[in-house]
């Protein structure tokens, strides 16, 4: 653990806030009727609902405020909603500077250890990258990212643009947030900088070095881009969808049930009527193999089992077609967008005889699902002539389906 952490830690509890500055108005991204570029979306989501998310989940930040523009309250509003955590905001200034110190400010009642200063417009922050910043503050000391300069510089004249020298990148860094410091003396650095009417600094290490606070270089990240044109926000939102076209969200879900024989003369089974000289018993049709599809189903949206959408005691559904269960499990499964890719039932008895009745149950099911019957699988198999099936007291099912759901897999 950090050191500066890990001091006077009997006195009073660590704590790590962050400062994520976005009150700009991204003028040379163009107008958009999302508005300003940090509430534009890229893969599916704000660019800032990215950035506070890399924060607000991360275990060692306990505090992330926001310095956002008056104006854009509704904004910040929606792209925020649901984010997990301690979540603030606060009005932001005329300039990045005025914006940092506004938001540090708010967070003196909490007298955080450090805080973490970071651009809206920086979506792909990472967390390895936030322990690198924060691992490496001391109590006299700031940390910032920065990556070597690759790129041939040039000095130019300001009139003609003609090439006056070529600059040495030897030692040059390109510099990037987020940036981290001890908060007291970081917030004390921009107090005292307003007092003295200095406002051109364009980064907060920049305020730190003119008011003598150390900052260490570590490590940064090329994927760390910020986000500055409208072409950058286009190229950010395809290399987001394209994360989600090869880590798609495919879900597997299971499903068992079991019926006792009782007294009659036929079974459902995945939809179709088998004449037996016995029946299932249960409180619905007691399709025992559509009643596993259902929980299956049910299972690749966490949306619980057959009984809490069809509860036993309610009358409503006694000898109801179990069909009905699989098409509302369908339905909920749509409703979320997903695309069932297959589905597969084992039926387990002795009797009746499934084979000759395959087709049509694959029919049924094509009706029920939607799909081509190719997806689909139904298969039978005896249990040796042991257990409950095997002395013919009854039939069970396993059932498995596989649903690919909008988004990529999570991190």
């Amino acid at each position: 653990m950090n050191a500066l952490l890990e001091q006077d830690k009997a006195a009073t509890k660590c704590r790590i806030a962050a400062v994520i500055v976005a009150a700009g108005r991204g003028e040379r991204a163009g107008q958009n009727a999302s508005g300003p570029k940090q509430y534009r979306p890229i893969g599916d989501k704000p660019v800032i609902r990215h950035t506070i998310e890399a924060f607000a989940l991360h275990p060692r930040v306990d505090v992330v405020v926001t310095a956002i523009h008056p104006q854009d309250a509704d904004l910040f509003a929606a792209a925020a909603d649901g984010i997990p955590g301690d979540l603030r905001q606060v009005d932001g200034g005329a300039s990045r500077q005025e914006s940092t110190r506004l938001a540090l400010a708010s967070l003196a009642g909490l007298s955080p250890e450090i805080v973490v200063i970071h651009d809206a417009v920086r979506p792909f922050v990472d967390g390895a990258l936030i322990d690198r910043v924060v691992d490496a503050v001391t109590r006299d000391a700031g940390a910032l990212p920065a990556v070597a300069v690759s790129d041939t510089l040039k000095r130019c004249g300001d009139a003609d643009m003609r090439v006056r020298e070529t600059v040495p990148r030897d030692g040059l860094y390109a510099a990037q947030t987020p940036q981290a410091f001890p908060f007291r003396a970081i917030l004390a650095a921009h107090e005292k900088a307003r007092e003295a009417g200095l406002v051109a600094f364009t980064d907060d290490a920049a305020i730190a070095e003119w008011a003598g606070i150390a900052v260490t270089l570590v490590k940064g990240s090329p994927d760390n881009v910020k986000l500055t044109w409208a072409s950058d926000l286009a190229l950010a939102d395809e290399r987001l969808k394209g994360v989600a076209a090869r880590m798609p969200d495919v879900r597997t879900g299971n499903g068992y049930d079991v019926h006792a024989f009782g007294a009659g003369d036929h079974v459902m089974l995945c939809g179709v009527r088998i004449d037996h000289d016995r029946t299932l018993t249960g409180h619905s049709d007691a399709d025992v193999g559509l009643h596993a599809l259902t929980d299956a189903l049910l299972a690749t949206c966490g949306a619980g089992d057959i009984g809490t959408h069809f509860p036993p005691t309610d009358p409503q559904w006694k000898g109801a077609a179990s069909r009905l269960f699989v098409e509302h499990a369908v339905g909920l499964v749509r409703e979320r967008g997903g695309r069932i890719a297959n589905a597969d039932i084992t039926l387990i008895c002795e009797a009746p005889k499934i084979g000759p009745h395959r087709t049509v149950m694959v029919e049924a099911l094509e009706s029920m699902l939607g799909i081509a019957p190719e997806r689909i699988s139904i298969k039978a198999t005896t249990n040796e002539r042991l257990g409950f099936v095997g002395r013919q007291e009854g039939i069970a099912a396993l059932a498995t389906v596989s649903v690919v759901y909008p988004g990529s897999l999570p991190e």
